[in-house]
């Protein structure tokens, strides 16, 4: 770290911004795949009952040389590339994550380290399935107070480290994976405000147990409070966009279950909308499934720049958050 650099992060903030944007996006999915025949061997059910249960067909799953922080550090990279922007563009670096192999260090410095943006700010943010969209919502705020010029927002998992591949309701459910959005100022908001909230009260409904060591979760329960709690933080964040839910190009739901994504989808009820069901091919990658989700519509060309595009992460805590973005 020279001086210089030091000194050019030091004065990289400051100025208010009229509104910040997603200018790329990138994400890294681990090469090994693992069908539901598999999955149901291990968890003692059948491969039918897990596609008409959840949605899901096959997953993916990190080998022993792709770790939370070296996946992240590939999506990350993507992203810059997208946007045609360089290491030096970033000045804060969060890494959305709940499944950290030990609570410290943190991951996000060895992120930044790993992708070149030292001495850029980095911290983990841990609010599980919705940790992408916390994180989203912090890096708006930090653009427009001029308080960064440039925040890379990383989920990453690696959920096969904490799950029981015998336990039903978990095992054949979570995967691996990392995506990340590079978030800059813009001439006008193209992120909105942020409709997000908890229910600590219901915190115990997926947690991490102290004696297995293991994710424990009461899918009934979750698939309840999904359904019927969370349909009013959409039109909450609808609202805050100034934006008719009507008028959504697209949704990106947090990849839970299809039938919790069919649902809300009904719920917003716009004609032609796009909705993502990445978790029929890549599982439930908790912080990393809504950005890898948004990559794969625009991959594909479901969504096109400006479109308005409403992203709803939701789960453990019990946690949720949604906004309004305008797809880069």
């Amino acid at each position: 770290m020279t001086a210089a650099h030091l000194m050019a992060a030091v004065a990289s903030g400051g100025k208010l911004a009229a509104g910040a944007r997603i200018a790329g996006l990138g994400i890294y999915r681990p090469s090994s795949v693992v069908s539901n025949e598999e999955a149901a061997a291990a968890a003692g059910v059948d491969a039918d009952w897990i596609a008409q249960r959840v949605g899901v067909r096959e997953r993916r799953r990190a080998g022993a040389d792709e770790s939370v922080v070296s996946m992240a550090v590939e999506a990350g990279s993507k992203a810059l590339a997208d946007a045609g922007a360089s290491a030096d563009d970033v000045d804060v670096v969060i890494l959305a994550t709940c499944s950290m192999p030990s609570p410290m260090p943190n991951g996000a410095a060895s992120v930044a380290a790993g992708i070149g943006c030292r001495p850029a700010a980095g911290f983990d943010l841990n609010a599980a399935c919705s940790g992408f969209s916390h994180g989203l919502a912090v890096a708006d705020a930090l653009v427009r107070a001029g308080t960064a010029g440039g925040v890379l927002v990383v989920g990453s998992e690696r959920m096969s480290d904490w799950v029981d591949e015998g336990d039903r309701n978990t095992g054949p459910i979570f995967a691996d994976g990392a995506a990340a959005a590079l978030v800059l100022p813009g001439d006008r908001p193209a992120i909105f405000p942020v409709a997000w909230g908890s229910d600590g009260d219901q915190a115990e409904l997926i947690a991490i147990s102290a004696e297995s060591g293991h994710m424990e979760m009461a899918g009934r329960k979750v698939f309840r409070w999904t359904t019927s709690a969370l349909q009013s933080v959409i039109d909450e964040a609808c609202r805050r966009a100034g934006i008719a839910p009507a008028n959504l190009k697209a949704f990106v739901p947090h990849q839970a279950n299809l039938r919790i994504i069919d649902t809300l989808a009904r719920h917003i009820g716009a004609p032609g909308l796009v909705t993502a069901t990445d978790l029929t091919d890549a599982g439930n990658t908790c912080g990393a499934s809504v950005p890898l989700a948004f990559h794969a519509l625009r991959q594909a060309g479901r969504v096109h720049s400006g479109d308005p595009v409403l992203l709803f992460g939701f789960g453990a805590g019990l946690t949720y958050a949604a906004q309004v973005v305008l797809c880069p």
